[in-house]
């Protein structure tokens, strides 16, 4: 399928050029590095309230950097959530609504078994530019289990690339736990998966630092199973019991966050190095919602806890040290637009995204977001999760302004939530806002009728 010429045929979903920047073109072409964390929480990290264990690693990028507390991912799972960073798309575009896994369970979900080669993508796009472009770590928009014949990641825009299970090439086989897996001559255990990755970015950021580089380091921490380091144990022996292994994790990996940022330090990249940290998605386990920091639902849900995510930007000179934006409703799909035009990067006339320019938002000058967002999670299939107490959502959402819809593509179960009162999704003003109801209702259904 090629989405390539064609916006959606509704004029209120008509998408974006990236000409339309508000900011001034940065004075030379910024080095690039996306940092993806796998299935952090919105409370995670000690800079967005976590008491319990201290990130003080990322926290810097925060104390260095901007932190945007309204962030939004293309969807509540990993495949779809990459898609949308990758091609600045909504993923159900590229008919990925769920985790990619086998073939049937791709065909039962009404999903490809693998994003179409021929989709825009920011690496591709950056890489005309003259950047060299690398991936290092978890993958999963085409690969692994029977779908072995998926498009490696070169495909996509990406000169050099080493994945997970859940992609084709280079890559680390294990899907389970607690035992090491041979990678390049080396016994890895699951805990050291990250700094294999971040030390195949910091040899390639080194080999390139006369730039410009866009790196990605997308690390399956902290996702499920989680096996901290024995190391890290006795560190977090203070926290609750049933928290143990996921903050040994924690700690280990803000610990190889560091590593990468003192080696921009030491490698004199750090002035010209713009870094993005950021989720696919929300966590699993929440710990009754501790790790959403106080959000309804988790992975696997529309409600905030599961798309919204912590979101820090950092670019000494050009971002603004210390600030928090609580402003400006920011997207993953943004990312995309956004990064090109502050890499002064500009996209064919005729392709277009979904994501809006928001490099003024990142240069300080909050945006005022005026199209809606849309999300889908799930068409056929019996989506069990997720399990906990009232996480579970309807599987379609709108976000416009301040008022947030969702709703089943039945048209069942609609919900209404007004987030600049009710961030925590506990008051359905359906019924109180019929209006309203029905005008989101109505924008998000033609939406879903759109997609193919």
């Amino acid at each position: 399928m090629k989405r390539l010429m064609q916006p959606v045929p509704l004029m209120l979903f008509s998408l974006v050029c990236v000409h339309a920047a508000a900011a001034a073109a940065p004075p030379a072409k910024p080095n690039i590095l996306v940092i993806l964390t796998d299935d952090m929480g919105w409370g995670d990290l000690s800079c967005f309230g976590n008491r319990e264990m201290a990130t003080p690693n990322i926290d810097r990028l925060a104390s260095q950097g901007t932190r945007f507390t309204q962030f939004y991912v293309a969807s509540p799972i990993c495949s779809p959530s990459r898609v949308g960073y990758t091609t600045g798309c909504f993923p159900a575009y590229w008919r990925i609504n769920d985790y990619l896994h086998s073939r049937a369970g791709n065909k039962a979900h009404e999903c490809v078994d693998w994003l179409d080669p021929q989709a825009p993508t920011l690496a591709r796009s950056l890489q005309a530019a003259g950047y060299a472009t690398a991936h290092f770590g978890k993958w999963h928009m085409g690969g692994g289990r029977d779908v072995q014949e998926a498009p490696w990641p070169k495909a996509y825009g990406f000169d050099e690339h080493h994945v997970n299970t859940e992609g084709c090439g280079p890559r680390i086989d294990s899907y389970g736990s607690g035992t090491p897996e041979l990678v390049e001559g080396k016994m890895l255990a699951r805990y050291e998966f990250t700094g294999f990755w971040a030390a195949k970015a910091m040899d390639f950021m080194q080999r390139h630092k006369d730039g410009p580089f866009f790196v990605e380091l997308w690390p399956q921490d902290v996702h499920t199973p989680h096996d901290a380091d024995p190391e890290e144990l006795p560190f977090v022996a203070a926290t609750p019991v049933k928290h143990h292994k996921f903050n040994g994790v924690l700690r280990r990996y803000d610990r190889e966050i560091g590593r990468i940022l003192d080696f921009l330090v030491n490698q004199g990249l750090e002035q010209n190095t713009l870094v993005i940290f950021a989720s696919d998605n929300g966590p699993e386990p929440s710990f009754d919602g501790q790790r959403a920091g106080g959000l309804r639902g988790m992975k696997w849900s529309l409600y905030e806890g599961g798309i919204r995510e912590p979101f820090l930007v950092r670019w000494p000179g050009h971002v603004l040290a210390g600030k928090t934006d609580a402003t400006t409703v920011l997207a993953s799909i943004d990312l995309y637009p956004t990064l090109c035009t502050l890499a002064g990067c500009p996209l064919p006339p005729a392709l277009h995204v979904d994501g809006l320019d928001a490099s003024s938002a990142l240069l300080g000058t909050p945006l005022q977001r005026t199209k809606p967002l849309f999300w889908e999670y799930g068409r056929q299939g019996d989506y069990l999760f997720p399990r906990e107490p009232g996480a579970r959502s309807p599987n379609l959402a709108i976000r416009q302004g301040n008022w947030k819809l969702l709703v089943n593509a039945d048209a069942s179960s609609t919900e209404l939530y007004d987030l600049a009162t009710d961030p925590n999704e506990t008051k359905n003003l359906a019924d109180k806002m019929p209006e309203m109801a029905k005008q989101l209702q109505t924008q998000l259904l033609a939406w879903r009728k759109s997609l193919p």
